[in-house]
C-alpha cells in the first residue's frame, strides 16, 4: 500500500515492531488489533509477539487487507509517531549540564506479562521507573538478566500446599531482540571465572524512548553450571547468588561498553549489582591510566545507590573467602588492588575466617549518593547502615528518600482509562501540577465515580470467576466443580483485595488471627464482603508456605461459603485486574519492615481504597479522610500483632463495611465516594513514577553527572587530589588530639574555644563544631568554629554560643572538611568527639 503523511507502507513488519516495543502495554486502547489477530490467546497473556508467532506472515497480510483493520493499526502508528514527536519533560526542562545517559541496574524487571522476568515489588519499582523515564524523555538504558525460567510460578495441590514451577522462557515468543555491537554483530563477551572462560550473551528489548539490555549465560560453548547462572531468579545456593551478581554488575558495565555506551550515572536499584561499581573503576582506569583509588573517586561521585531493604539481615552477603576465590585476581590484575582491599570495601576483614561481603556496604562505599524509598524508611535505612559510619550522630547518616510511585497508565483498568482521557482529553493528567487530577474531579459528580467503581467491579469478578476455572481445570476439578467456580461471589458485594508476597514480616495472616470472627464479617446477611486473596511463598519459605496453607484451609470452612478465593500464581497478569477492580486495598506489614510497597498505590487512580498498616509510603500517604490506618505509628514486635488485628477488625466492622452500605435514595454510597474522590485527588500524583524519576533527575541525576565530569576533567586532577587527600587524612587522623575546649559566659551567650593539636593535618583539613543532640524542645544544633591561631600543630577555634540554650548540651568535635567536593561522611567517615 501506497505511504501517507509520510509513514512507510503498513506491513506484517509494522505489527512485529509494534509488539516488539514494551510501551505497547501502557494503554488498552490497542487491544482490539491482537484480539482480531487470536482473541483467545490474547485474553491469556496479553502477549503481542506471542500472538503474532503463532501466525504467519500471509495470513497477517490477508488481516491487513482489510479496511477497519489495516486502519486501526494505521491510527496506532500515527497516534504514536505523534506522541514521539512532542517535546518530552527532559528536553523541555531548561538545564545548564547535559544529561547524555544513565545506566541503570537491576536484578528484575516487571514490564509487561510478555517478558516474565521479574519476582516482585523490586521488579515493580525498576519497570515502573523505565517506563516513565522514557515518557518524560530521560536518556536511561537499563541493565538486567535474561532469566532462562524467572521467578517460580505457583500451583496449589490438593492439599492446599504450594508447588513450585519452572516453565521456560522462550525468546522466540519474548520481544526481546540479539543485541548488536557497533559493527552490526550479535555482541558475545568473554568473561573469566577462576580456572575457566565464560561466554555471556546480550539481548535487548525496547521500552518506548529507552532500552534494556539483558545478559545470557544460556550459550551452548559454556558449562552447565554456567549456563544456569542465568536460569532462575532469586533460585540457587549463595554460590550461585554469587556468580550471579558478578555477572549482573562487572558483566553488565562490560555489555554497556561492548555496545557503545557511556553512561555518566549509574543507578544501582539494590546491592545485587554492586560489582558494578569496581567494573566501571576498572574501566576508567583502562582509559585514563590513572591507579584504582583516582578512579574510584573520579566514578564514585557518579553512582547512586538505591536501597530496598528495611533490615540488615536482607541485604546479600557472600563469605569473604569465596569472594577471593572468585575475584582475587580480578583485583590484583586487573583493578591493581590486593583481595584485603576489594574485601575491605564489602565490610570483610581479611584476617577473619568468619567475615562475610556485604553488597549494600560495597554499593555504598562505591556511590556518591545513597537512597531509601520512603520518608520512614530512610530513618530505618540510617539505623542499619550506621556500622558504616561509626560515632556519626544517626541523624547524619548520609541516606535520603525518594518514595516509590507507579506508572499509572500500566495499572489502569481499560474503563478508568477513558473516562481519564474523556476529562483532560488525550493526555495523562498527573504530569501536569499538583492539582490537576483534583481540578478534574471537581468537574464530575458522584454517580461518575461510583459508575467507574461499579464497572471495574463486575469486571473484576468476571475475570475471577474464569481465572478460578481455568485453575481447577488444570488442577483435574470435576466438570460440576469448575462450572461452580467463583459462585459464591457477587459483583454488587464490598470487595477486598490481600495480594503479596508470603513471608513473615509481611504478616499475611493477620486477617486470621480471629478465623471465626473473620468468618462472621464476610458472611454478614445485610452487609456481606468478599475477599480475594493471592501470593506466593519463596520455595525456601516454609514459613511463609505455612501460612499459605493456614489461608486454604480457612477458605475451605463451609461457613465461609466461598466469599473468599485464593488466585494461584500471582503475577502482574493478575494484579492488574486485582488493583483495578476491588473497592479496598489492605497491607499488613509489621513496621518498619515495609520499605515502601506500592500495590496499594496502583488502586488509586482506579478509584479503589487503602486499609493499611501505617508503614512505607502509606505512613506518608495517610490522612483520616483517605482512607484506614492500622497501627499506632511505633515500632512493636510480634507480641503486639493481636492489637494490629483486632483493630483492623474493628475498622472493618464499625467503619469501612459500615460506610460503603450506607446509601442515598439513589443507592449511592456519598461517603464512600466523597473517600474516594479526596484519595485520588490527594495521592495520584503524588505516587506515580513521573514523580519519582523527576526526582531522582533533579536530586540525584544531574548532580552526580556534574561531579563526575568536575573530577574527571583535566587528566582527573580533581579525582587525584581527593584521592591524595583522603589518603592524607585517613593516615595521620590518629594524631588529631583536643588539648583543650573551654565554653565561657558572653554576655547572654558564650564564647566557645577550641585547642586542637593537628599533628601532622592543616587546620583548613578541618571543620572544628560544637555539636548539641535534639533533647526535650531543642533541635539538634551543630555549630562551625572559625580558626583563629597556631603555632606549630597547635591551633585555636573559636565562635560564640545564641544564648538560651544551656552550655551542657555542648560537644566539641571535629570532621573533615568538605574541600573540592568531597563528601563527609559518605566518602570518609572520620570524626574525633572531646573526651
Amino acid at each position: 500500500m501506497a505511504q501517507r503523511n509520510g509513514l512507510p507502507p503498513i506491513t506484517p513488519h509494522t505489527l512485529r515492531e509494534l509488539a516488539f516495543d514494551q510501551s505497547i502495554r501502557w494503554s488498552s486502547r490497542n487491544d482490539d488489533i491482537w484480539q482480531a489477530i487470536d482473541e483467545d490467546l490474547w485474553d491469556l497473556t496479553h502477549n503481542p509477539c506471542l500472538v503474532l508467532s503463532t501466525v504467519p506472515d500471509r495470513q497477517l497480510a490477508e488481516l491487513l487487507r482489510r479496511p477497519e483493520f489495516h486502519g486501526r493499526v494505521r491510527e496506532l502508528v500515527e497516534r504514536r509517531r505523534a506522541e514521539a514527536a512532542q517535546p518530552t519533560w527532559f528536553a523541555e526542562r531548561a538545564v545548564d549540564d547535559a544529561l547524555a545517559c544513565v545506566a541503570y541496574f537491576s536484578m528484575e524487571y516487571m514490564l509487561s506479562e510478555a517478558l516474565p522476568i521479574y519476582s516482585g515489588g523490586l521488579g515493580n519499582v525498576a519497570g515502573d521507573q523505565l517506563k516513565a523515564a522514557s515518557d518524560l524523555g530521560l536518556p536511561v538504558v537499563a541493565v538486567g538478566m535474561l532469566w532462562q525460567h524467572g521467578y517460580f510460578r505457583q500451583g496449589i495441590d490438593a492439599d492446599g500446599r504450594q508447588q513450585a514451577l519452572y516453565p521456560v522462557n522462550d525468546t522466540r515468543q519474548l520481544p526481546v531482540e540479539p543485541l548488536t555491537d557497533l559493527a552490526g554483530r550479535p555482541l558475545r563477551l568473554a568473561f573469566r571465572l577462576p580456572g575457566m572462560q565464560l561466554w555471556i550473551r546480550g539481548w535487548q528489548a525496547r521500552v518506548g524512548r529507552c532500552r534494556l539490555l539483558l545478559l545470557d549465560t544460556n550459550e551452548p560453548a559454556n558449562p552447565p553450571q554456567v549456563r544456569l547462572i542465568t536460569s532462575q531468579l532469586y533460585g540457587g545456593d549463595r554460590e550461585m547468588r554469587l556468580r550471579q551478581e558478578i555477572v549482573l554488575g562487572i558483566g553488565g558495565w562490560r555489555l554497556l561498553e561492548a555496545a557503545g555506551l557511556t553512561p555518566e550515572v549509574c543507578h544501582l536499584n539494590d546491592g545485587h549489582a554492586a560489582f558494578a561499581v569496581l567494573e566501571r573503576a576498572r574501566s576508567y582506569m583502562a582509559a585514563r591510566g590513572v591507579p584504582f583509588e583516582v578512579a574510584l573517586a573520579a566514578t564514585r561521585a557518579g553512582n547512586l545507590f538505591t536501597t530496598h531493604t528495611p533490615v540488615e539481615a536482607g541485604f546479600d552477603r557472600f563469605p569473604a573467602a569465596r569472594v577471593s576465590q572468585y575475584l582475587g585476581r580480578y583485583a590484583e590484575a586487573e583493578l591493581g588492588i590486593a583481595a584485603r582491599e576489594l574485601l575491605a570495601l564489602g565490610g570483610a576483614a581479611a584476617d577473619d575466617p568468619q567475615a562475610t561481603f556485604n553488597m549494600a556496604c560495597l554499593a555504598a562505599h562505591g556511590s556518591g549518593a545513597v537512597n531509601a524509598v520512603s520518608r520512614l524508611h530512610e530513618a530505618t535505612s540510617r539505623f542499619i547502615f550506621r556500622g558504616l559510619y561509626p560515632r556519626w550522630p544517626l541523624a547524619e547518616v548520609p541516606i535520603g528518600h525518594v518514595t516509590n510511585g507507579v506508572h499509572l497508565p500500566t495499572w489502569l483498568s481499560s474503563d478508568a482509562e477513558q473516562h481519564w482521557f474523556e476529562l483532560h482529553g488525550d493526555e495523562i493528567p498527573w504530569r501536569g501540577g499538583d492539582s490537576v487530577v483534583a481540578d478534574l474531579l471537581a468537574r464530575v459528580d458522584d454517580h461518575w465515580l461510583w459508575q467507574i467503581r461499579q464497572h471495574a467491579r463486575h469486571e473484576l469478578l468476571a475475570f475471577v470467576c474464569g481465572y478460578l476455572a481455568r485453575s481447577l481445570a488444570v488442577h483435574g476439578a470435576t466438570a460440576e466443580c469448575i462450572a461452580a467456580a467463583g459462585c459464591g461471589l457477587d459483583a454488587e458485594r464490598l470487595t477486598i483485595g490481600f495480594a503479596r508476597r508470603f513471608t513473615a514480616y509481611k504478616r499475611p495472616n493477620l486477617l486470621l488471627q480471629d478465623p471465626d470472627r473473620l468468618a462472621r464479617i464476610l458472611a454478614d446477611r445485610e452487609r456481606p464482603v468478599q475477599l480475594l486473596v493471592a501470593g506466593k511463598a519463596h520455595p525456601a519459605d516454609r514459613a511463609g508456605q505455612a501460612l499459605l496453607a493456614e489461608w486454604q484451609r480457612f477458605i475451605a470452612r463451609p461457613d465461609v461459603g466461598g466469599r473468599v478465593v485464593f488466585l494461584e500464581d500471582y503475577d502482574m497478569r493478575l494484579a492488574r485486574h486485582l488493583v483495578q477492580g476491588v473497592d479496598v486495598w489492605i497491607n499488613t506489614p509489621r513496621r518498619p519492615w515495609e520499605a515502601s510497597g506500592t500495590s496499594g498505590m496502583k488502586v488509586l487512580a482506579n478509584g479503589g481504597l487503602n486499609l493499611s498498616q501505617l508503614d512505607g509510603w502509606w505512613a506518608e500517604a495517610y490522612a483520616p479522610d483517605l482512607g484506614w490506618a492500622i497501627g499506632d505509628g511505633l515500632e512493636h514486635d510480634e507480641t503486639h500483632d493481636a492489637r494490629d488485628a483486632e483493630q483492623l477488625y474493628r475498622l472493618l466492622e464499625q467503619e469501612v463495611i459500615p460506610e460503603y452500605y450506607s446509601r442515598d435514595e439513589a443507592n449511592l454510597p456519598r461517603a464512600w465516594v466523597q473517600r474516594i474522590r479526596r484519595s485520588m485527588g490527594e495521592l495520584v500524583q503524588r505516587f506515580s513514577a513521573d514523580r519519582v524519576v523527576r526526582e531522582y533527575t533533579e536530586q540525584f541525576y544531574l548532580p552526580a553527572a556534574r561531579a563526575y565530569r568536575e573530577r574527571s576533567a583535566d587528566g582527573s586532577a580533581r579525582a587525584y587530589a581527593l584521592a591524595g587527600r583522603i589518603h592524607r587524612l585517613q593516615r595521620h587522623w590518629p594524631r588529631l588530639a583536643f588539648v583543650r575546649v573551654a565554653l565561657e559566659p558572653l554576655g547572654e551567650g558564650y564564647q566557645a574555644s577550641v585547642e586542637l593539636d593537628l599533628g601532622q593535618l592543616y587546620a583548613d583539613d578541618l571543620l572544628v563544631q560544637l555539636y548539641a543532640d535534639a533533647c526535650q524542645d531543642w533541635p539538634a544544633e551543630c555549630l562551625t568554629l572559625t580558626a583563629r591561631s597556631g603555632s606549630g600543630p597547635h591551633w585555636l577555634f573559636s565562635g560564640s554560643l545564641p544564648a538560651g540554650r544551656p552550655a551542657a548540651h555542648y560537644t566539641a568535635r571535629v570532621i573533615p572538611a568538605a574541600y573540592d567536593g568531597l563528601r563527609v561522611p559518605l566518602e570518609l567517615p572520620l570524626i574525633l568527639w572531646q573526651p
